[in-house]
C-alpha cells in the first residue's frame, strides 16, 4: 500500500486504537460498571444451589425452597435487564467509535494525491474502508463487552470454586495450560490466513469495480466468457483462503474448548467419589458443578473471542496501512487566507518526477497574467495535466514554486485555493442526483436562477428541454444515461456556478463535434472574460481561440506565444497544428 514504514507493532497499534476510545471513556466506564453488577448477580445464583440441595431438598424445608427459588428468579431477571441495558449502550458507543475510525480514514483518503489513486486499486480501498472496519465493528460490538464480562465472571467463579473446595478447584485448573498452549499455537497461523482471506476478498472487489465500469469494452470485445472465467478463478482462490481460515478457526477455537470439557469429566469423577465417601456434601458438590459448568462457558467463549480478536487485529493493520499512506500535499500550520484574487499565475523553475523517477516537468518557468486565456498543448505525457494538479495543489513540485498573485501556493489555505481555482476534468464526475444538484455541488447555496444561468452558459438549454423534469431530472449512476458531451457541459456549468478567479479546463471539448466545440470554448471565454482561463487541449480550434499558447514537449516548455505567431514561426506548435506537408506522388 505504501513504501513508508508503518507502526504495526502490537503496542503501537493498541495505542493508536486508544485515540478513538479516549473521547468515550466516561460512557465506556458506565457500561463496564453495569456489566460488573450484572456479573456479580450471576455469580450468586450458582451458590444458591448449595442451599437448595442441603437445606430445601435434603432438609425438606418448603419455606426455604420458595425463598431460594424466588431469589433465583429475581437474580436472573435483574441480571437479564442489566445485560440488555449494558449491551444496548455498548452497541451504540462502539458504533460511534467505529464511525469516528471510518471518518478518519475517509478524511485521510480525501487528502491523498492522484499518485496514491494511480497506484492503488479502488476495490482494495473500499474493502478496507468497508469490510475491514466492519469486521472491527463486529468484534468490538459482539466480543469486547463479552470479553470483559467473561473475564469478570471467570475470576469470580474461580474464587468461588476455591472457596467451596480447593482440591476440586486445583484439578479443574490443571487442564487449562494445555488449552491455552493450543490456542496460542494456532493464533499466529490464523492471523496469516485471515490476512490472505481479506486480500482475496479485495481482489474480487477490485475485479468487479473494474469490469463493471468497463462493461461496454467487455461486451464489444466478446470477452464476457473470459471475464467470467477470471471471476471464477478469483472466487476459487477466495474459497481456498476461506476454507483454510475456517479449518484453523476450528482448531484454534474448538480444540482448547474440547480439552476443557474433557478436564471437567475428571472433576465429576473425583468429586462424585468424595460425595459417595461422605467427605463432601451433595449440596457443596452441586454448587461446585454449577460453577464448573459456568466456568466452561466463559473459558470456551474467551477462547473463541481470542480468535475473533485475531481477525480484528488483521483488519486493524489493514486500516492502519490506509491511515499511514503518506500525504504528498500538506497544509502549512500557519497557512494564510486568500480573499481577493486577480488570477496571475507564475511557475518558476518547476521540476517534478514520478515515483519511479521519470521526469514529468523539467525546469518549467511560465507566467500567465491575470485575465489572460492560455492553452497548454503538447503530446500525451508531456506534463499538461500535471500543471493543472499543481495549480490545485493536488501535487507539489519537487523543486521550484507555483504562485498565485505572487504568493507561493504552499503558504495558502487549501480551501481558499480550491475556491478560487476550479478544475474541469477531461472525464468529469456526474453524481447519481438531479441535474440541479450536480451543477450546484460546488455551491450548494446557489439559487435556482443561478443554476439556470450556469446551465445556459454551458450550452445545456436544448438538452434540458428534452428532459421530463428539466433541472430536477435525476441522472443515472456516473451519468451513464447521458452522452460524454452532456457530462462535460454539466461539469462546465458546475464550474461557471462556482464563479472562480481561475478556470482550468482539461480537454473540455474532447467529446464534442466541431460545431459544438467552438461554441463551448467561446462561451467559456465569454463567461470568464476578465478572469484567467487555462485550457489543456490537443484541438487546433481550441488553441486558436485563446490569447496565448504554451507548448510542452518532452517534459519541457519549448514555446510560448500567440497562436498566429507560433503558427507562422514553424516550430513545435506548427508541427502540431499546421497544415500537413504536400505528399509527393510516386
Amino acid at each position: 500500500m505504501t513504501d513508508r514504514p508503518t507502526s504495526t507493532t502490537p503496542d503501537a497499534s493498541l495505542r493508536r486504537a486508544f485515540v478513538f476510545l479516549a473521547p468515550y471513556w466516561r460512557r465506556l466506564v458506565l457500561v463496564m460498571a453495569i456489566s460488573l453488577v450484572s456479573t456479580g448477580l450471576s455469580l450468586v445464583s450458582p451458590y444458591l444451589s448449595k442451599d437448595l440441595v442441603d437445606r430445601a431438598l435434603i432438609g425438606r424445608d418448603l419455606a426455604a425452597l420458595w425463598r431460594i427459588v424466588g431469589l433465583f428468579a429475581l437474580l436472573g431477571l435483574s441480571a437479564y435487564v442489566l445485560n440488555v441495558v449494558s449491551g444496548l449502550r455498548y452497541t451504540r458507543v462502539s458504533a460511534e467509535i467505529l464511525f469516528d475510525m471510518r471518518l478518519a480514514v475517509y478524511a485521510h483518503l480525501q487528502r491523498l494525491s492522484p499518485r496514491f489513486y494511480a497506484r492503488t486499486r479502488m476495490g482494495d480501498i473500499v474493502s478496507r474502508l468497508n469490510s475491514d472496519i466492519g469486521e472491527i465493528q463486529r468484534v468490538a460490538a459482539e466480543a469486547a463487552l463479552a470479553w470483559v464480562g467473561n473475564v469478570l465472571f471467570l475470576v469470580g467463579c474461580a474464587a468461588m470454586l476455591v472457596w467451596l473446595d480447593w482440591r476440586l478447584a486445583l484439578l479443574s485448573a490443571a487442564i487449562l495450560p494445555l488449552s491455552l498452549w493450543t490456542l496460542v499455537r494456532y493464533r499466529a497461523r490464523l492471523e496469516a490466513r485471515v490476512a490472505d482471506l481479506r486480500q482475496r476478498s479485495a481482489d474480487i472487489g477490485s475485479f468487479l469495480i473494474e469490469t463493471l465500469q468497463a462493461s461496454t469494452l467487455v461486451v464489444t470485445s466478446n470477452a464476457e466468457a473470459r471475464e467470467r472465467g477470471r471471476f471464477a478463478r478469483l472466487n476459487d482462490r477466495f474459497i481456498d483462503a476461506l476454507m483454510g481460515m475456517q479449518r484453523l478457526t476450528y482448531l484454534a477455537g474448538g480444540l482448547p474448548g474440547l480439552i476443557v470439557s474433557l478436564g471437567a469429566s475428571a472433576v465429576f469423577l473425583y468429586g462424585g467419589a468424595r460425595v459417595v465417601a461422605g467427605s463432601l456434601t451433595l449440596g457443596t458438590f452441586a454448587a461446585f458443578i454449577a460453577y464448573q459448568s459456568r466456568v466452561n462457558a466463559p473459558v470456551q467463549a474467551l477462547m473463541g473471542l481470542y480468535t475473533s480478536l485475531a481477525t480484528a487485529k488483521v483488519s486493524w493493520r489493514r486500516v492502519l496501512e490506509l491511515l499511514d499512506a503518506p500525504l504528498d500535499v500538506r497544509e502549512s500550520d500557519n497557512a494564510q487566507p486568500l480573499e481577493q484574487v486577480r488570477g496571475e499565475l507564475v511557475f518558476e523553475g518547476v521540476w517534478l518526477t514520478t515515483e519511479r523517477g521519470v521526469p514529468v516537468l523539467e525546469d518549467l518557468s511560465l507566467t500567465v497574467p491575470a485575465g489572460e486565456s492560455m492553452a497548454l498543448v503538447g503530446a500525451s505525457g508531456s506534463g499538461k495535466s500535471t500543471l493543472a494538479f499543481l495549480l490545485l495543489r493536488l501535487l507539489d513540485p519537487d523543486r521550484g514554486t507555483v504562485a498565485l498573485d505572487g504568493r507561493d501556493l504552499r503558504t495558502l489555505r487549501l480551501e481558499d485555493i480550491r475556491r478560487h481555482v476550479v478544475f474541469v476534468e477531461q472525464e468529469p464526475t456526474v453524481l447519481h442526483a438531479s441535474m440541479a444538484e450536480n451543477i450546484r455541488y460546488a455551491r450548494p447555496d446557489a439559487t435556482d436562477a443561478e443554476v439556470g444561468v450556469a446551465a445556459a452558459d454551458a450550452g445545456l438549454d436544448e438538452f434540458l428541454t428534452r428532459l421530463p423534469d428539466g433541472l430536477r431530472t435525476v441522472v443515472g449512476e456516473r451519468g451513464a444515461q447521458m452522452s460524454a458531451g452532456e457530462r462535460q457541459r454539466i461539469a462546465l456549468a458546475r464550474a461557471f456556478l462556482a464563479q472562480p478567479s481561475v478556470l482550468v479546463l482539461d480537454e473540455p471539448t474532447a467529446a464534442l463535434d466541431p460545431v459544438l466545440e467552438r461554441q463551448v470554448v467561446d462561451r467559456a471565454l465569454a463567461v470568464m472574460r476578465g478572469r484567467t482561463v487555462i485550457v489543456i487541449s490537443h484541438r487546433a480550434a481550441v488553441a486558436s481561440a485563446v490569447d496565448r499558447v504554451a507548448v510542452l514537449e518532452g517534459a519541457r516548455l519549448v514555446e510560448v506565444g500567440a497562436p498566429s505567431s507560433l503558427l507562422a514561426a514553424g516550430g513545435a506548435y506548427a508541427r502540431l497544428f499546421g497544415p500537413a506537408p504536400d505528399r509527393v506522388s510516386s
